[in-house]
């Protein structure tokens, strides 16, 4: 419509020209001897003619379509793998980060969200079809999230949020230059079990065995767990470790936790794990244990603390990565950007249900005290 508007006020401009080049004379009698010459046409008229011109053309200017006009016409498509649980907070924040870039949903995008429910097989299955689909580009949510779907894709991109190093663990080749189709943000997750069991024994003094869930198959568990063992071995606790290959199984095994078993439970990095938040949290409250978790929205459903990053964040971080490559750059180009910034959240109504103090000195340190 706006291109035959254009093409109409362009021909009517021709028109216009055409007439004006025209020779345009009044015939008018002679005051004596009745022949008749031409008069000179008058000035204003000529003026007219351009001023005429003119305007058509300004018109025609305005009915051609800007080009941020032609670019928003496009709507992408961008698929989001996950595994469920606190991770969500994570496409809350993509959302509201697209939006502030101009990427508004149902306007400029549509997300594609598969979540997993704890299933990494049902995570390949997504991936794999959300490239059938011909998405414009998949988002990936954690280390093993992006592996499955890094292995069930051949040509999508991939804007990810790893916990654990990305180079070691193959998605990439450097963090300055990724060298393939993948691309993202790097945290700190998997690191941080160390700096979890101490803050743990400082809010649980008579703390003696700390029990973790994870599956030994991942990458980021494995290395999680490796640190976690260092750091209680320093400080005198006893790891006691369940190793869980499924949802089913970990279940199984929260069931089968006895009284005097335990006396804490400890997040490792493992998002199948860290998928079933509120099944863990549930167990833990029957079976009256403080839980250390890995983010905010954990302590927010009962947990007594929690150590981390903010999923939320990450996902508005993830964002401009996501803009980009939407606009034509090439991930294998765009740096791994790191996330330094950690909270530390306390759930002080949690503490009082378990009979717990929590020294003056630890709830100081605390970015969010809970009450």
């Amino acid at each position: 419509m706006i291109t035959r508007t254009f093409a109409i006020l362009v021909a009517l401009a021709l028109r216009t020209l055409s007439q004006s080049t025209r020779p345009h004379h009044s015939l008018v009698p002679r005051a004596a001897g009745g022949s008749r010459h031409p008069v000179r046409p008058r000035a204003s008229r000529n003026l007219s003619i351009p001023l005429t011109l003119t305007g058509i053309l300004i018109l025609a200017l305005f009915a051609l379509p800007h080009p941020a006009q032609a670019q928003q016409a496009r709507v992408y498509r961008v698929g989001v793998v996950f595994l469920g649980g606190p991770h969500s907070a994570s496409i809350d924040g993509l959302r509201d980060g697209l939006r502030e870039l101009g990427l508004e949903e149902s306007k400029q995008l549509i997300l594609h969200v598969r979540d997993g429910r704890g299933d990494l097989k049902a995570v390949e299955a997504a991936a794999r079809s959300l490239e059938a689909e011909k998405v414009d580009l998949i988002v990936a949510i954690t280390t093993s999230v992006t592996l499955a779907a890094k292995r069930a894709t051949k040509n999508v991109p991939i804007v990810f949020y790893a916990g654990t190093d990305p180079v070691s663990t193959g998605l990439v080749e450097s963090f300055r230059k990724p060298g393939g189709r993948l691309t993202g943000i790097h945290g700190q997750s998997t690191g941080l079990a160390a700096k979890r069991l101490e803050l743990l024994k400082e809010m649980v003094p008579r703390l003696r065995r700390v029990v973790t869930f994870y599956r030994p198959d991942s990458p980021a568990a494995q290395e999680s767990v490796k640190i976690a063992r260092d750091a209680a071995r320093r400080l005198k606790l006893e790891l006691v470790e369940r190793p869980v290959a499924s949802v089913e199984e970990l279940r199984a095994g929260l069931r089968a936790l006895q009284p005097g078993e335990a006396d804490a439970l400890l997040y490792v990095a493992d998002v199948m794990v860290a998928s079933q938040m509120e099944l863990i949290l549930e167990s833990a409250r029957a079976k009256r244990l403080p839980t250390m978790g890995q983010e905010r929205g954990s302590v927010a459903k009962g947990a007594l603390a929690a150590y981390g990053e903010s999923f939320y964040t990450i996902g508005r971080h993830s964002a401009k990565y996501v803009q980009r490559v939407l606009l034509g750059a090439d991930p294998a180009g765009l740096p791994v950007e790191q996330v330094d910034r950690l909270y530390f959240v306390i759930n002080l109504k949690t503490a009082k249900a378990l009979g717990l103090t929590i020294p003056r000195s630890v709830l100081a340190r605390a970015d969010e005290v809970m009450e």
